[in-house]
């Protein structure tokens, strides 16, 4: 890489860096650390929900799916779409209202709100560990976008530049600096995408001439995805507007309920068609420039084995002047930067909140200064578990599914089925997740080539009714509130 790129991206990281360092001071309370004083806009919330949800993982793990199914790989983000919009029609209104009321932190206390206190720890641990799995899929997505970019840097070694620099921010500046930086991020990413990437890669792969005559039909087609895949994506990533403690964060976060259902169909139709096509389109031109040899001289030659998710990063490198390279690649990693950051918030978030202030009672000063030491454990955690995978997409699906199997069937049951139960919440929770992890370790042969995921909702959910018809709710519990360091406050 050139020393003017060279000089952009570390002036872009310092800058970043320079944010968490302002909002250092500006944390007063764990409101102002989790979720930014609760009086954020729309547009910085919905630009916030979509830069952590497409982020950086799906921008690479588009660009793999466009190297490998073209076009079709697009329909990944629709599902987005719907989930954003069905979440703000019918989870936000009740959510909005109630986290206003209660001074909710996390999303795992809606469920003692619902439940009681054993499904709501229940429920903590399973989006902490998801939500682990979710920013290491983010800092590995960093790392292969980092080694693809300077020559002689290993994938090891950029996963510990990645790592430190994201956990160092979040770690400093909490949720006020996570939402502001998310908003300069995704305008980076998107002026970066249209202006420079997209165009540049246009033409050096020859126009469309050129990528009509080197890819098979198929993959410029809209129908080349079964509908057992697409099935697979609804069900893995619709569910997840539901259940994200992400999301759920930048609900509380929001001023009132019309700002957040604002945001989130803002966000709706940036993912798609805006990102969706965007990150596709990338990595088809990557496939036409890996089959036209442009990758030649960088080791892969036509026909040579390469990561599909290496594709879309090594035709960055190859095609975009010096100047232009430095701004792509502060814009990718931009995207990165806004979901590990987020994730990383959330997993904390979890630990204090759901699982740590149940057993021990903290002051104040306290809170704010364990949050930040939580976040650094935790993201020293997905470092070390992001050393240990090799896929983007593949980690962050399994980290979806993780959450989604467990947990979707008890908030619906919550919000819509008035014989819901602690006792049917706690145990569709252990039957959805145990069966799903049980079938991806197996690795067992499904019908139709489904994905784990939907048996393990299914399994969930029939344990769900079968125990809340046998043993329904009676009466509404009492819910906590906020960590025992603000009850008072709470009311």
């Amino acid at each position: 890489m050139h020393l003017v790129d060279l000089g952009i991206f570390i002036t872009y990281m310092l800058a970043m860096l320079g944010v968490g360092y302002y909002f250092l001071h500006k944390n007063k309370s764990t409101d102002d650390y989790y979720v930014g004083g609760r009086q954020m806009g729309s547009w910085h919330i919905g630009l916030s929900v979509v830069a952590t949800d497409v982020g950086g993982g799906f921008s690479i793990g588009l660009g793999g799916l466009g190297f490998i199914m073209g076009l079709s790989g697009s329909w990944m983000l629709f599902t987005g779409l719907i989930g954003a919009w069905l979440s703000a029609v019918l989870l936000i209104p009740t959510i909005s209202r109630l986290s206003r009321e209660f001074r909710w932190l996390t999303f795992p206390q809606i469920f003692e709100h619902f439940y009681n206190g054993r499904v709501a720890l229940l429920a903590g641990i399973i989006s902490a560990i998801g939500y682990l799995g979710f920013t290491a899929s983010q800092i590995l997505a960093g790392a292969k976008l980092a080694a693809a970019s300077f020559e002689g840097l290993s994938l090891d070694t950029a996963l510990l530049v990645m790592g430190i620099i994201a956990i160092v921010y979040t770690v400093m500046g909490g949720m006020k600096a996570v939402i502001y930086t998310d908003t300069i991020q995704w305008i980076i990413l998107m002026g970066g995408l249209v202006f420079i990437g997209i165009p540049l890669s246009y033409f050096a792969v020859g126009g469309w001439e050129q990528v009509s005559a080197t890819l098979p039909p198929e993959m410029l087609s809209l129908q080349n995805v079964s509908w057992q895949q697409f099935v697979n994506w609804a069900v893995t990533i619709i569910p997840i507007w539901f259940v994200g403690m992400t999301l759920y964060q930048r609900i509380y976060a929001s001023r009132s309920t019309k700002e957040a259902q604002k945001a989130w169909f803002i966000a709706g139709l940036f993912e798609y068609p805006v990102m969706a096509f965007m990150g596709v389109l990338l990595g088809l031109f990557a496939r036409v420039g890996f089959e036209q040899g442009l990758f030649t001289d960088l080791g892969y030659a036509a026909g040579a084995e390469l990561d599909p998710e290496m594709g879309l990063p090594i035709l960055l490198r190859q095609v975009l002047p010096v100047g232009l390279m430095g701004l792509m690649l502060s814009a990718y990693f931009s995207a990165i930067m806004s979901t590990a950051d987020s994730c990383l918030m959330a997993a904390s978030g979890n630990v204090l909140t759901d699982i740590l202030s149940r057993f021990w009672h903290f002051s104040e000063q306290a809170v704010l200064r364990i949050s930040q030491l939580l976040t650094l454990l935790i993201g020293a955690a997905a470092l070390l578990l992001a050393s240990a995978m090799q896929n983007v997409l593949g980690m962050m699906l399994y980290s979806y599914a993780f959450m989604v199997s467990g947990l979707f069937i008890p908030v619906l049951g919550a919000l819509f089925w008035p014989k819901a139960s602690s006792l049917a919440a706690f145990w569709a929770m252990l039957a959805g997740g145990s069966v799903t992890l049980g079938l991806i370790v197996a690795a067992t042969t499904l019908p139709y080539n489904l994905d784990p995921i939907i048996f393990g909702m299914l399994a969930s959910l029939l344990v769900f009714l079968v125990l809340g018809t046998l043993f329904p709710r009676r009466g509404r519990q009492q819910h906590r509130g906020v960590p025992a360091a603000e009850n008072s406050k709470a009311g």
